[in-house]
């Protein structure tokens, strides 16, 4: 019962009766005369009231179902033990599915995910090891079922890549992605290395949220952008390398670049691009305007020694470490290989014991 009590106890991660409180006000709010003249707000509100119901209420039937196995075992009855493990297993995946619900706390959570790639300096060791990360989260998607589509893709000089743009479509995938934002760094003896010495490399990850195109109110002035096209560079398409299809944007004012090679068309793929920009330059919008989003866009750090959240080392021994939650584990292989739901949660629930200390 150890686990089952500990995943339920994730309640303790809020205020239950605060909880309450705030589904009250919701509910009275959308029974007001007027609630339905802003249907965007009215939408947000009912959005947000049956969260916070649906979290309550699942709370409140795990709390009893421990209760009735508690009951069932109070019997000491050997016939009974069958039931028993069935009705454990199903309370033990509940519990874990309600866990993953309270942590999802940012506005964005629901949201899809971009994924953006880019060595730091060291030429090819560095340009390989966003390789070896672009792999990785490739893997992590396919794991859980996400919808992957590589938007653009610029392969590096020697091996490895300069840059690489993912879209991750799934479930809560901003939510459990968010945490990936940072410096990662690379300890390993390196293959490009005839004296077999041992390298550090760094690499950027940011992720953002694919907003709603009805959620974004960002006018873009033509003037304002310088537009590239060259040919695509990564793997697949009959076009790779044939016609300059693929379209690169530059934001002038702000100095904000993406790109996109998906298409075969390159007016669809200015058209994704354009959407690309708008997703970025929204989150720009939001930064200026409430400073709790500094979270959302993430603190500009170069990507260097010190600045790095996670290492990964391969030599002189294993390990894969967190800086900020000091999560670790020794199979590096594995990590490598897309398992990275150790390091997601771990800064889930702690960005959630972040939230409720405020």
């Amino acid at each position: 019962m150890l686990l089952t009590r500990k995943s339920v106890n994730s309640g303790l991660l809020f205020d239950l009766a605060k909880l309450d409180e705030e589904i009250s006000i919701l509910s009275k709010k959308s029974e007001e005369e007027n609630f339905w003249l802003d249907r965007k707000t009215a939408l947000e509100i009912i959005s947000r009231l049956n969260h916070l119901r649906d979290i309550v209420e699942t709370y409140r039937h795990l709390s009893n179902s421990i209760k009735d196995l508690d009951e069932l075992l109070a019997f000491e009855d050997d016939s009974l033990l069958k039931q028993i493990d069935s009705n454990l297993e199903s309370l033990k995946f509940e519990a874990k599915e309600f866990e993953l619900n309270i942590l999802f706390t940012g506005e964005f959570d629901s949201l899809n995910a971009i994924i953006e790639i880019h060595p730091g300096a060291g030429g090819t060791e560095a340009q390989d090891w966003a390789s070896m990360l672009y792999r990785m989260y490739v893997l992590y998607a396919e794991t859980h079922r996400f919808k992957m589509s590589l938007l653009s893709f610029e392969p590096g000089e020697e091996a490895g890549l300069k840059s690489v743009t993912l879209q991750i479509e799934g479930k809560n995938a901003y939510g459990l992605l968010k945490g990936e934002k940072g410096v990662h760094r690379l300890v390993r003896i390196s293959p490009f290395d005839a004296n077999k010495r041992r390298h550090t490399s760094f690499a950027s990850v940011n992720v953002i949220p694919e907003f709603k195109d009805d959620s974004i109110d960002i006018v873009i002035n033509e003037a304002d952008l310088k537009i590239d096209t060259y040919r695509s560079g990564g793997a697949g398409g009959q076009n790779v390398n044939k016609v300059e299809s693929a379209v690169r944007i530059t934001h002038l004012p702000t100095g904000t670049v993406v790109s996109c090679q998906i298409e075969r068309s390159q007016l669809l793929n200015k058209e994704t691009a354009m959407k690309m920009l708008k997703n970025k330059l929204y989150l720009l919008e939001l930064e200026s305007r409430q400073s709790k989003l500094d979270s959302i866009v993430g603190e500009k750090k170069n990507i260097e020694w010190g600045s790095q959240i996670r290492s990964y080392v391969f030599c002189p021994y294993t390990l894969v470490k967190d800086n900020r939650t000091s999560y670790e584990v020794s199979d590096v292989q594995a990590v490598m290989n897309g398992d990275i739901d150790g390091f997601i949660y771990a800064y889930l629930q702690m960005e959630a014991e972040n939230n409720r200390q405020k």
